[in-house]
């Protein structure tokens, strides 16, 4: 969806990387001039500042943009700040702010200093090196070294984080041959993996507090010890989660703002309306309704972008459980599928905030997509998915019904809601009796990741730059990690898919790699473990009193040390 507003922000965030300063106070100083000029009545008049006076200016206006309280709305509520165990979008929003990554992105997906000043990478791919900064400290005050970098990817990354197995699999062995020095060994290339450095993507944790103890219940887990912008100060359940500046970030003069406070609100038309009076600043993924953002992009102390979310090449889908009847059945499957109206759905449930999805990997990720798959976007879908229905053996009975199921819905707001009526609706046409069920995050999450308990669930995950990173979880057998959230939900894979994606990861001619994601994607999308719906475009809102809120691909996910009062 495309917007005056939102192209405005995406330039003048592509620039801030050639002069931070000068973007920084552009903006800023505009809007002060033309204020003063009306206060003093001096409109039309050439007032000129040289020497000196014109570095008052901008050191008073540097000042001015010192200070103050931003408030992040979160929806739905967050159930931990461990973003090393976790990535669902509350948890990452909750914990990324006390963390820093070896690298960050520019807008095109280039990485970028952060924890390391300098990195490079062999020519045979096997070897990649990076610098650490000199001085960093982790919030309690220790030293971050090149230690913390190797114990975070060997024993958390690629043996807890629902990614990080895919992500550093090829990385055999680090060395630290100093405290700034990280080497990293490779079996074989993955080119992909330095897009996985983010602190989103890869925090690095302390050794120190780490080492020796049970990842999965530490104290640290909702009370984070990291490098990262904002200190953690306390979390009232039920209430805010508050962090203040940390002292100590290795980036001089950020963040800018005095404290982070994230608070979560259950009901939706409230957390428009706090966002209307200006008592929060910012939400992010559907944080209030889709049709609300439009009407919010109107005010004008308000602010609606798709910016920041370059990242993530997000997908909405319906989720089978193919363990179990009926969704053993690729016929059923694909009747499903078959019966789904994606352009309906994106403009009546998501106001168009989509793109019709036609396969596993997210149009975004362009050299490597194909829409060369088995059509489920048919005028005749109900007819093709009664025919599928009848062939796979499941006939009406006296009463029409073919079958029973439940719906466990993605409990992420109403526009989830909205669809799985829809998806009850859709059904029920096809003689498949639907029950809904929703329930809490934590609940939902063990269901469907540990339990395994549940039939057809609605979903969404990120893509991200690379399906080495996003895509290859949700389909390869090793990804079928029970008790690990947002991976191979659906229990579905094959020897064959799994032989492509692997074979993929290594690939290092382009052409070859896109001819093996395309038969690959071929092959999924005939099994269709999942329905593919649509590629989400999320709205972010926040509040222009402040500036440089969405300054990186991960947008609200990201490091969040820029933002300023403006």
């Amino acid at each position: 969806m495309s917007r005056t507003k939102n192209k405005l922000v995406s330039q003048s965030h592509t620039t801030t990387k050639a002069g931070t300063d000068s973007v920084l106070e552009s903006q800023p100083l505009h809007r002060s001039r033309r204020d003063f000029l009306k206060t003093t009545g001096a409109a039309g008049v050439t007032i000129l500042v040289a020497g000196s006076g014109l570095a008052a200016v901008r050191e008073a206006s540097a000042a001015a943009r010192k200070g103050g309280t931003l408030v992040h709305l979160i929806q739905p509520e967050v159930p931990t700040l461990a973003t090393y165990l976790s990535t669902s979008s509350p948890v990452s929003q909750g914990g990324t702010r006390a963390y820093s990554g070896l690298l960050e992105y520019d807008f095109d997906l280039n990485p970028q200093p952060s924890l390391a000043e300098s990195w490079s990478v062999s020519e045979d791919g096997l070897t990649a090196q990076f610098k650490l900064r000199k001085g960093i400290k982790f919030h309690d005050g220790h030293p971050l070294t090149s230690a913390d970098v190797k114990y975070t990817i060997m024993e958390v990354l690629k043996q807890v984080h629902p990614r990080g197995p895919n992500s550093f699999r090829e990385v055999q062995e680090i060395e630290t041959p100093d405290e700034q020095t990280v080497i990293l060994r490779l079996e074989h290339p993955a080119p992909y993996m330095m897009t996985a450095f983010s602190s989103y993507e890869s925090p690095i944790v302390p050794k120190h507090l780490f080492e020796g103890k049970d990842l999965r219940n530490l104290p640290y887990a909702n009370a984070p010890v990291g490098s990262g912008p904002y200190k953690f100060v306390e979390w009232k359940r039920g209430q805010y989660i508050r962090y203040d500046r940390f002292d100590d970030y290795y980036k001089a003069d950020m963040p800018a703002i005095d404290r982070l406070v994230q608070r979560s609100i259950a009901d939706s038309a409230t957390r428009t309306a706090v966002l209307e009076r200006g008592e929060v600043h910012l939400t992010g993924f559907g944080g209030v309704p889709y049709s609300d953002a439009v009407a919010l992009e109107k005010l004008p102390h308000l602010e609606v972008t798709t910016d920041g979310y370059e990242m993530f090449s997000t997908m909405v889908w319906l989720e089978f459980n193919t363990r179990k009847a009926p969704f053993d059945n690729q016929k059923v499957r694909q009747a499903v599928a078959y019966a789904m109206e994606r352009q309906w759905i994106i403009d009546n449930v998501w106001f168009r905030f989509g793109k019709v999805a036609t396969g596993p990997i997210n149009s975004n990720i362009k050299h490597l997509y194909t829409s060369e798959v088995r059509n489920y976007e048919v005028a005749d879908g109900l007819e093709k998915a009664n025919q599928l229905l009848d062939e796979a053996g499941y006939k009406r009975n006296a009463d029409g019904v073919r079958f029973e199921i439940t719906h466990d819905l993605t409990p992420y707001g109403e526009e989830w809601q909205r669809f799985g009526e829809y998806v009850k609706q859709r059904l029920d046409r096809l003689g498949i009796k639907v029950t809904l069920r929703y329930e809490d995050v934590a609940t939902w999450l063990r269901r469907i990741y540990t339990d395994y308990d549940f039939q057809v669930t609605s979903n969404w995950l990120h893509g991200f730059a690379d399906p080495v990173i996003g895509v290859h979880r949700a389909y390869h057998s090793r990804s079928i990690r029970q008790g690990t959230v947002f991976v191979n939900g659906s229990g579905w894979s094959s020897p064959e898919t799994d032989k492509l994606m692997d074979d993929a990861g290594v690939e290092p001619d382009p052409k070859r790699r896109a001819e093996l994601y395309k038969e690959f994607q071929q092959l999924v999308v005939e099994a269709s473990p999942i329905a593919w719906i649509h590629e989400i475009k999320f709205p972010t809102v926040y509040n222009n009193m402040f500036s440089d809120v969405i300054t990186s691909p991960l947008g609200i996910l990201g490091a969040l040390d820029r933002v300023h009062l403006s």
